[in-house]
């Protein structure tokens, strides 16, 4: 922990006095009393910490701008989008375009709303994802200097997705981030969202991220989370909503591979009419650890909430998913389904699954289920019958699993680069080019 005191009194030693300052020392001495989650804490049961909480990680102080845009163009998704380009934490305004905004959007980075807006700013900032929520996003808030603010207005249907992409480059040191995302989406509005976590496979990284989303009356969000970190990265995630009457938010959330990916995913349903749709892969291979902890609350009647979480783990990669629906007394009339579908291609892969229903009222349909197989001998044999070799039934049989959730990206290029990505990691190989 002693590094972790160290780097928060450099960045805390030259803060200007006020509310802002004094939360982040209130946070960081809540992190410290809480530690990190090694000795039996129940949402960790799964996921061991201690790798990470013994390297000595740094801020960054600086970037290789030629290396951040060499990244940038080999591994993440170009969109026809508003972009801001993070290097290990740092806004880079050379890879970002924010120059065909609309009026009624505002899409800045975390620093210069806090300089130029601080009181709106530090209103929207642990509203939801308070230093109490859990320790990373204790630690998140202690370090909170950078990220994004976005702002729409009411009854604005922005048609350009915005698209934060979170680049991790090798250093000399292990490096962490802690960028801090807030959205605010005015009543019938409509964004979609775009989130790449984009590492070097030789980066030793680690980035905590929080977002905090609070949608209006009618507003819907359309979130899509693109996680390839690196093979020796860390990337722990928090995504804290807040959902008015009639409001909608779609989170499709892809995550292949890293070190160590969690991702927390917590919706308040408040008012009626509020719905929210939750999809997902976890596609894990070598040693790698993906774990996904959903919540979802029902405080208001009428509600709903889809969640459709799959697996697809390979060699010795270990995955997680815990997902928890809470229906408040007197929701009635409320709708909740879950279903986690797993696919094991090695006898030493792992997968820990737990949906869970905790309900206080009486009229509600709710519904959960869990599934962890191989591939289906049947149908190997009768595309085999068909004649396809064994690797490419195998291959097609796979990637024919995974397409369930794939087929959620509503953005072409990202819908092809997870396929790609899918594809071409898979113990038997598909060249989506030759079928």
């Amino acid at each position: 922990m002693n590094q972790y005191a160290e780097a928060f009194e450099a960045f805390n030693r030259h803060a200007e006095s006020g509310w802002l300052k004094s939360q982040r020392i209130a946070a960081f001495a809540r992190f410290e009393h809480l530690g990190f989650p090694i000795n039996g804490v129940e949402a960790w049961k799964y996921t061991n910490t201690k790798a990470l909480a013994k390297r000595p990680f740094v801020l960054a102080e600086g970037y290789d701008l030629q290396a951040a845009q060499k990244l940038l163009n080999e591994a993440a998704v170009t969109l026809d989008s508003h972009q801001l380009v993070f290097v290990n934490g740092i806004f880079v305004p050379e890879l970002s375009d924010l120059s065909s905004l609309p009026q009624a959007l505002v899409v800045e980075p975390l620093s210069e709303a806090l300089d130029k807006e601080l009181e709106l700013t530090c209103g929207m900032m642990g509203r939801l994802a308070g230093i109490d929520s859990d320790v990373f996003t204790a630690l998140n808030f202690a370090f909170a200097g950078e990220g994004a603010v976005i702002r729409v207005g009411n009854n604005q249907v922005i048609d350009k997705p915005i698209n934060l992409i979170h680049l991790s480059t090798a250093s000399d040191q292990p490096q962490m981030s802690h960028p801090r995302i807030l959205i605010a989406a005015g009543s019938s509005s409509q964004l979609q969202l775009v989130e790449q976590f984009v590492g070097d496979d030789e980066a030793v990284h680690f980035t905590n991220r929080v977002a905090e989303v609070v949608l209006e009356r009618n507003a819907q969000l359309t979130h899509y989370l693109l996680e390839t970190p690196g093979d020796q990265s860390w990337l722990i995630g928090r995504t804290q909503v807040e959902q008015q009457r009639d409001s909608r938010y779609g989170c499709h959330h892809m995550n292949l591979g890293g070190k160590l990916v969690r991702d927390d995913l917590v919706c308040d349903l408040n008012g009626k009419g509020a719905s929210s749709h939750f999809s997902g892969l976890l596609f894990g291979r070598n040693k790698q650890h993906l774990d996904i902890h959903s919540l979802v609350h029902h405080n208001a009647p009428q509600t709903y909430s889809h969640e459709n979480y799959k697996a697809i783990l390979n060699d010795k990669a270990k995955g997680v998913f815990n997902g928890k629906v809470v229906v408040k007394k007197d929701s009635q009339q409320i709708q909740a389904d879950q279903s986690n579908a797993n696919l094991l291609l090695s006898d030493q892969a792992e997968i820990d699954t737990k949906p869970e229903l905790e309900i206080y009222a009486d009229d509600v349909k709710c519904s959960h289920g869990a599934t962890t197989g191989q591939l289906d001998e049947t149908a190997l044999f009768y595309l085999k019958s068909r004649g396809l070799s064994d690797e490419l039934a195998r291959g097609l049989l796979t990637l024919a699993f995974a397409n369930e959730v794939i087929d959620e990206l509503k953005l072409a290029p990202l819908y092809k680069r997870v396929e790609e990505s899918v594809a071409g990691h898979l113990p038997h190989q598909v060249d989506l080019e030759e079928l």
